[in-house]
């Protein structure tokens, strides 16, 4: 990935993160309650908003420095973002509890991107 796709994918993500944090504060505050899951769907959007960042700090490095590191970490960080916070997102408005039982493939990915992110920094200063 170029530093400009991971820049742009971060500005999307950003966006995105607003967007479903608004409407589960106020078009899903009704299911979200009577599922008991507004804390998990508050969890989701907080990591995809941690993650998003994550990924904006990447392509800033990226635009300064070379490192392949970068490229796994901002994949994986996606996946993260898709899988954690994407499995938290729909378990709690359907209330599918085995959703659950992948959300930490997605946390593993979290923690493999920052982990090749900390890897392309100190090889690359």
């Amino acid at each position: 990935m170029t530093a400009k796709t991971v820049l742009i994918i971060a500005g999307i993500l950003g966006a995105i993160s607003v967007g479903i944090s608004a409407f589960g504060a106020h078009g899903l505050k009704d299911t979200l309650s009577a599922n008991g899951t507004l804390e998990t769907f508050d969890t989701a959007v907080k990591y995809q908003f941690y993650h998003t960042l994550a990924l904006l700090l990447l392509g800033i490095l990226m635009l300064n420095l070379q490192s392949n590191h970068f490229n796994y970490a901002s994949i994986c960080f996606i996946i993260g973002i898709v899988i954690f916070s994407g499995s938290l997102y729909t378990l709690s408005i359907t209330n599918i509890k085995w959703l659950g039982a992948i959300t930490p493939i997605g946390g593993l990915a979290f923690i493999l991107g920052w982990i090749f992110m900390a890897l392309g920094i100190s090889k690359t200063l």
